[in-house]
């Protein structure tokens, strides 16, 4: 099966060489779960777009810097790409930026968060449509990192993950697209160097020192490889 990975962000120069980029964390996650994909990575950002929904079996829109609203010429031609894809029938999986454009692209509402910014280890119920997960759990925890949120869903999106701070933290369409406002991929170490390069100056202080203090118990940790087989599942199940 062959995954398309539309990259529309990149990791920080600081820590590039170390952990490796947005779509590389893909890569690494499915391989620690042990599931083989083919992957062709496509930087949208720089206008790089496949030919077209039938390129790849899959998809995964991965996370970035930029914010939706900012409706750049290159985030349009994403919108519409997205749109194709689910006319297609092809499954798509959509992660943070990607949770939050393919929510514009069908109508759905984005903005900063009153509630301010999401960083560090969270956890999220699991209820409503989790048809899609093999022996759901009540809940798991993935790394957040984040100030915008969906706010207003569109109307062919059900909810199957929420918390107090997010309401629409997952996203289904149709039985075809599922998306994540937080990030399975990445991993606790990554997360930590991220909060500390960006606290105080992109990240309030004491935001960050808050997210910084799950991620340093003992006992941090993620359920991303669950969440892995899940994506995986539900690529593979619908491709």
């Amino acid at each position: 099966m062959k995954i398309g990975i539309l990259a529309t962000g990149i990791t920080p120069d600081e820590l590039l060489n170390e952990y490796g980029s947005y779509a590389d964390m893909f890569v690494q996650l499915f391989d620690q779960a042990q599931r083989k994909f083919e992957y062709e990575v496509f930087d949208v950002r720089e206008g790089e777009f496949p030919g077209g929904a039938e390129q790849c079996d899959g998809w995964i829109i991965t996370g970035s810097k930029f914010n939706v609203y900012q409706n750049l010429p290159w985030m349009q031609q994403l919108k519409q790409l997205i749109l194709e894809i689910h006319a297609a029938n092809k499954p798509m999986i959509g992660i943070c930026f990607g949770h939050q454009i393919i929510a514009e692209a069908f109508g759905g509402k984005v903005d900063k968060y009153p509630g301010g910014w999401g960083v560090g280890l969270h956890s999220y119920e699991l209820r409503g449509a989790t048809q899609f997960i093999k022996a759901a759990p009540t809940s798991f925890t993935i790394s957040a990192m984040h100030q915008d949120q969906v706010l207003n869903k569109p109307d062919n999106a059900q909810v199957f993950a929420c918390s107090d701070f997010c309401q629409y933290a997952g996203l289904i369409y149709d039985d075809r697209i599922i998306t994540f406002q937080a990030h399975p991929e990445f991993n606790v170490s990554y997360e930590e160097a991220l909060v500390d390069l960006r606290k105080g100056a992109v990240i309030p202080t004491d935001t960050a020192e808050q997210g910084l203090t799950t991620l340093r118990s003992d006992n941090a940790a993620t359920d991303s490889v669950a969440v892995a087989h899940w994506m995986a599942d539900f690529l593979e199940a619908r491709a």
